[in-house]
């Protein structure tokens, strides 16, 4: 059974507008994108239960977009806010598929961060994916104590709470890089 979402845009004023539903991440991926068509507002699906912001089109300049690959949907919960409480904005989706599916739409990103609950071969296929989609930004990989190093990376952390990765984001994300655009777009 696919989760419904939500979609909103976000007006000037700061509120939100829910302008539909959309079931599955494919089915936000095609309305979200008709929608971002009709507007230069921020546009963004979320799924309601656990507030996730899955997918955001048209993003202004602004707070940077940390878009966060997990495996785990508490530890993914626990680290989106965070980040937030940390000044990014966050895109958090669980699993392979599912980050390819909101990825897929053209959107600006700034740093990528790979979580560390999943198999290293699951993992290393996510980092190779995202290098070849948006060649120009930065990833970070969460690391279990085994592994010290994920091939590909940018930057690799073991994770053993939020002081550390939370250096290495302001940092990766200080440093010069591409556009976060997928080439292309």
């Amino acid at each position: 059974m696919e989760r419904e979402y939500e979609l909103f845009e976000q007006l000037p004023d700061g509120s939100p507008m829910w302008r539909g539903q959309a079931s599955g991440l494919h089915g936000v991926r095609l309305k979200l994108q008709e929608i971002a068509k009709t507007t230069t507002n921020e546009c963004f699906a979320m799924y309601l239960p656990t507030k996730e912001i899955v997918a955001r089109l048209n993003l202004g300049a602004g707070k940077p977009l940390v878009v966060q690959i997990a495996y785990d949907n508490r530890l993914a919960t626990a680290r989106t806010e965070v980040l937030r409480l940390h000044g990014y904005e966050v895109v958090s989706v669980i699993g392979n598929e599912a980050a390819k599916a909101v990825l897929g739409l053209p959107q600006q990103c700034d740093l990528f961060i790979v979580g560390h609950a999943a198999p290293e071969e699951t993992r290393t296929e996510m980092v190779g994916w995202l290098k070849m989609k948006y060649p120009g930004v930065r990833i970070i990989a969460l690391n279990s104590p085994k592994i010290r190093e994920l091939v590909g990376a940018d930057y690799n952390v073991t994770l053993n709470g939020p002081e550390v990765w939370l250096k290495m984001i302001a940092g990766a994300l200080r440093g010069p890089q591409k556009s976060g655009l997928p080439p292309n777009h």
